[in-house]
C-alpha cells in the first residue's frame, strides 16, 4: 500500500556545487566593489609604478639599451662585466659599505643616547623630540646637502671654528680623498631623529618594576643597562638596524650634491647608487644600470634575510 505524497514534501534539488560556488563569488565581489573602488588608487600605483618598472628594468638588464634604439637582448653579459671588467663597480660597492658600517652603527648609537636621556624625564620634551626628529624629515634634501658643502668647505664654518677656537688649520673636508666620505657619515648620523623616536617608544614599554626589582637587588645603573634595557629593546634595535641599513645603502642626495655628481675626489664619495645614476643618464646605458640596479636589490635583500637568520640568536622578544 502506498502512501499519498503531500505537496511540497519531496526535497528540493540542490543547485551543482560549481553554481553554488560562482553565485557566492558574485556575492562576495558585489559586497567588497567599495573596498576594491577605495584601493583602486593604490593597485594602479603598485602595478604601474612598482611592480611593472621592476619587471621592465630585470628585462632590461639583459640588453643593451640607450633610451634611443630598441633594446638589444644580451644575455647575462652586462653581469659579467660588472664581476670582471668594471673597477668603478668594485670602488663603489668600497665606498658603500664603509658608508653602511660607519654610519649605521654610530646613528643608531647616538639615537640611543638620546633616548635614554630623554626617557628620564624631561620638561617640554614633545618639543625637544620635535627639534631632534626635524633633521630626519630634512637631511635628504637638496638643501641641506648644499649646506654641508657649505659647512665643510675650506673656507666653511667647520675650520672657521676649529681655527678661532684651537689655532688649528683644517683642510678642505669634501676634496680631501682622506674626510670627504666621513663628511658624508656625519651628514647621516645627524639624522638620527627617526630611530631615536623608535628607541623612545621601546624604552616607555619596559615594565618599571623590572628596574625596582634590580635596585633592590642591588644592580647598579650600568648592569640594569645591560641586564634588562638592552636585552628587551633588541626587537626594536633590530628593526631599526635594518631599515637604517636599507636606507644607508640607498644613500644618492648628499653624495650627488656635495661631490656635484662625479663622485669625487679620487671616487671617495662614489656611492653605488651614484654610479648607478651615472651609467643610467650620464652615459645612456640603460641597461648596464638595470643590471647594477638589480645586484643592489639582490645585496639588500641578502642582508636582510642574514638579518632574520641571525635574530633568533640575539633578539629576545616576550615568548
Amino acid at each position: 500500500m502506498s502512501l499519498p505524497i503531500e505537496a511540497g514534501s519531496l526535497p528540493r534539488a540542490s543547485a551543482p556545487p560549481a553554481a553554488a560556488s560562482s553565485g557566492a563569488v558574485r556575492r562576495s565581489l558585489r559586497r567588497n566593489v567599495p573596498a576594491y573602488l577605495f584601493l583602486l588608487p593604490w593597485l594602479i600605483g603598485f602595478f604601474g609604478l612598482t611592480l611593472g618598472p621592476a619587471l621592465a628594468s630585470l628585462y632590461l638588464s639583459f640588453t643593451n639599451y640607450d633610451l634611443i634604439r630598441s633594446p638589444d637582448w644580451v644575455g647575462a653579459a652586462n653581469y659579467v662585466r660588472i664581476a670582471t671588467d668594471d673597477p668603478k663597480f668594485a670602488a663603489s660597492m668600497q665606498v658603500t659599505f664603509i658608508y653602511v658600517l660607519l654610519s649605521v652603527p654610530l646613528k643608531l648609537i647616538f639615537a640611543l643616547l638620546v633616548a635614554l636621556a630623554f626617557n628620564r624625564g624631561l620638561k617640554g620634551l614633545p618639543v625637544y623630540r620635535a627639534i631632534f626628529y626635524l633633521p630626519s624629515l630634512l637631511g635628504s634634501s637638496v638643501a641641506i646637502a648644499v649646506l654641508w658643502r657649505q659647512l665643510f668647505a675650506s673656507d666653511g664654518l667647520v675650520n672657521l671654528v676649529l681655527w678661532q677656537a684651537f689655532g688649528i688649520e683644517g683642510p678642505s673636508w669634501i676634496s680631501n680623498p682622506d674626510y670627504s666620505l666621513y663628511t658624508l657619515v656625519v651628514l647621516a648620523v645627524w639624522q638620527f631623529g627617526s630611530p631615536m623616536i623608535i628607541f623612545l617608544a621601546g624604552l616607555r614599554q619596559i615594565p618599571t618594576d623590572m628596574y625596582e626589582a634590580a635596585e633592590i637587588d642591588g644592580a647598579s645603573k650600568t648592569r640594569q643597562f645591560f641586564r634588562i634595557t638592552l636585552p628587551l629593546l633588541t626587537p626594536v634595535i633590530f628593526f631599526n638596524a635594518v631599515i637604517q641599513t636599507i636606507d644607508a645603502f640607498k644613500a644618492f642626495t648628499p653624495a650627488f650634491i656635495i661631490s656635484e655628481g662625479t663622485g669625487g675626489p679620487i671616487n671617495s664619495t662614489l656611492f653605488y647608487t651614484l654610479y648607478l645614476y651615472q651609467e643610467a643618464f650620464g652615459f645612456l646605458r640603460m641597461g648596464y644600470a638595470s643590471a647594477l640596479a638589480w645586484i643592489l636589490v639582490a645585496i639588500v635583500a641578502l642582508f636582510t634575510a642574514f638579518s632574520f637568520l641571525s635574530a633568533r640568536y640575539w633578539v629576545h622578544y616576550d615568548d
